[in-house]
């Protein structure tokens, strides 16, 4: 995915990709389990609007055109519960309860990640442990953007991407 056009400026793509996958983080935070497809397309519906696979598999990634459709984006602010803008804006203040939960969702899957280096390494020094784990909290404070794998199910991904936008 090109997430820059220039310098550390993200694309309009990218920008509205890293939005909608903040939201997904902390829902699936609160609620203890990942957002479908299937549950926002279904929701969607009811509201009136359709939403193809194609086009949110672009709009999480921040590939293809720019999803710009305002009834569309200001729907999906209100399934998740935040101001219409949040996705459409050029804002990039964050609603006050998705900037709660950032810090819960980095430690969470932080903690996955140790908790799973902890079973696989099986009996490793505590000095090697702590020197993983403070590897690993650098690591997640330096790349924010790519810990979104836990908005997607693997009923989201397992196809791979659509083949038309």
């Amino acid at each position: 995915m090109e997430e820059t056009d220039r310098g550390d400026q993200l694309s309009p793509q990218a920008q509205l990709a890293r939005r909608l996958n903040l939201l997904l983080d902390v829902v699936a935070a609160e609620r203890g389990r990942p957002v479908t497809f299937r549950e926002v397309q279904v929701e969607l519906d009811r509201r009136g609007i359709k939403l193809s696979r194609a086009r949110w598999f672009y709009m999480k990634e921040g590939t293809g055109r720019l999803v710009s459709d305002p009834v569309l984006l200001a729907e999906l602010c209100k399934i998740f519960k935040v101001d219409p803008s949040y996705l459409a804006g050029d804002n990039a203040d964050l609603p006050q309860r998705i900037d709660s939960q950032l810090e819960f969702v980095k430690a969470l899957r932080a903690a996955r990640v140790k908790t799973f280096a902890a079973r696989t390494l099986g009996d490793v020094s505590p000095e090697t442990l702590k020197a993983i784990t403070e590897y690993l909290n650098v690591d997640i404070d330096r790349h924010p953007g790519a810990d979104r794998g836990a908005a997607s199910s693997p009923e989201d991904i397992q196809d791979g991407p659509p083949a038309t936008p």
